[in-house]
């Protein structure tokens, strides 16, 4: 019978679900949103996991992430900040003796250094949202688009800021920007670029010449986000399709 080694990321908006087998090849994926209740959210990635023919008795499980203590069918919990560094450096890595992840959370930002595959330092945002995913959601609410629409529009815009530091403040900015006629395309790139410089402000105190830097988390998957991030941080910026699921990738590995 194979083993399989589970990584879970139940993060403040969505969970992860990793299966790795025993060559560390990935397997599976699984995404669901988090919604109200985590210890429910496990319950039903414990059903899937069960649908897909995963024996979760045969297999090492680690959870990770603001729900981890939920998942009451796994082995053991891991903090965020260790399994996030392990996905990047299975992800990212490669060559890289020296790596810095930029993850972008529904909820906080979490900047980690990696040498030679171990977390050495790391900084964390999670006191305010304005440096989140969670204010790209208001500021997209507020404009009535989607993620990858407000990305796309921020693209063709340009000459627009908001200098309020705080969601509520800036939503408030953005809603009297509309009120003047500005058009969305600069709004656009008024929210993206008020998020980056905050990221970036973050990143760059951890941030040393000839570092390989990656985006992890959600925004991974928008382009114009780490494009806008390596033209700040004046580096290039990697991310990839799986680059939101680094947690639980981690959380795999931790696993074995």
């Amino acid at each position: 019978m194979n083993k399989y080694f589970i990584g879970i990321d139940i993060g403040s908006t969505s969970a992860k679900t990793v299966v790795l087998d025993e060559n560390k090849n990935i397997i599976e994926r699984i995404l669901l949103p988090t919604g109200w209740s985590s210890k429910e959210t496990s319950e039903i990635i414990l059903r899937k996991l069960n649908d897909l023919n995963f024996n979760v008795g045969n297999s090492t499980i680690v959870a990770t992430g603001y729900g981890r203590v939920s998942v009451f069918f796994a082995n053991k919990a891991v903090t965020e900040i260790t399994c996030h560094g392990k996905g990047a450096d299975y992800l990212f890595g490669g060559e890289a003796a020296d790596l810095l992840v930029i993850d972008i959370g529904g909820q906080d930002t979490k900047i980690i250094q990696i040498k030679d595959g171990n977390v050495v330092d790391f900084l964390m945002n999670d006191k305010c949202s304005a440096g989140t995913g969670r204010f790209l959601e208001v500021m997209s609410n507020a404009l009535n688009l989607k993620m990858d629409e407000l990305c796309d529009m921020a693209a063709k815009g340009s000459d627009t800021h908001i200098s309020s530091l705080c969601t509520v403040f800036a939503e408030s900015e953005v809603i009297s920007l509309i009120g003047r006629g500005e058009k969305r395309e600069n709004i656009a790139f008024a929210i993206v670029d008020s998020i980056i410089k905050k990221v970036c402000q973050q990143a760059q105190k951890l941030y040393r010449p000839g570092m390989k830097v990656c985006l992890t988390g959600g925004l991974s998957e928008f382009k114009y986000i780490s494009d806008s991030l390596g033209k700040e941080l004046k580096t290039n910026v990697e991310a990839k399709e799986d680059g939101r699921y680094a947690g639980a990738i981690g959380a795999a590995l931790m696993a074995m």
